[in-house]
């Protein structure tokens, strides 16, 4: 499996990356929880430390639990019950205190990503009058095919994936452009903009502080 590494000590870095490696995973090492934010999508799990170069390690996780439910386990130093039990109240699903012995990481490693299974994603998804073709990339309304960008469809997808419920922007933004916390948000209005234009035959609704909700025709 693919492990994303969040650790700011070099060494200690450098001694997880080797023996996960050893062990027959693949790792990516970063250091900061804004890397952790951006690269999750390329990861089966992740070892996130509490001490990140630029945030505190419990302020990655909650904003990665906003966004995805990929298994993380925290491996800190930070062995005072407060911090355990905040950690795994935000979502982490395992707390291990450093020194970690490897035997016992490993089997871990092995025990949250068995408990973890993403469902399958449709291949088509249908809301309303929207019919959309994820392989084919191709989507109708009413019969009438409608020509969108890539991120146009990838917004219009993640709405109507969930028609009727509300979808958070950070979520929209981690899907499409794979980082819930990028910068140029203004391209994502545009592009919203975009959506609602070619596709007025269904209601996209602002929901003020939090994201947007495709309004379920059904």
């Amino acid at each position: 499996m693919h492990v994303l590494v969040a650790e700011d000590d070099g060494s200690v870095a450098a001694a997880l990356v080797s023996a996960l490696t050893r062990a027959g995973h693949t790792c990516t090492r970063v250091s900061r929880g804004s890397d952790v934010l951006l690269r999750h999508r390329d990861a089966h799990v992740v070892l996130l430390d509490l001490g990140l170069e630029d945030m505190d390690g419990l302020d990655a996780l909650r904003q990665l639990r906003e966004v995805t439910a990929i298994p993380v386990i925290v491996v800190t130093a930070r062995g005072d019950e407060r911090s355990t039990v905040r950690a795994l109240s935000l979502g982490a699903d395992d707390y291990l205190v450093k020194p970690v012995r490897l035997h016992e990481l490993l089997a871990r490693l092995i025990a949250v990503t068995r408990r973890y299974s993403p469902p399958d994603e449709p291949t088509r998804v249908q809301a309303g009058p929207v019919d959309i073709d994820v392989d084919a990339h191709r989507v109708q309304v009413g019969g009438r095919e409608v020509a969108l960008t890539p991120n146009e469809f990838g917004i219009l997808l993640a709405l109507a994936r969930r028609a009727g419920q509300a979808v958070s922007r950070r979520l929209i933004l981690d899907e499409v452009w794979g980082d819930a916390y990028a910068a140029s948000s203004r391209s994502f209005d545009v592009h919203l903009g975009q959506v609602r234009q070619k596709v007025p035959e269904v209601t996209i609704t602002t929901i003020r502080g939090f994201g947007y909700r495709l309004e379920d025709a059904a």
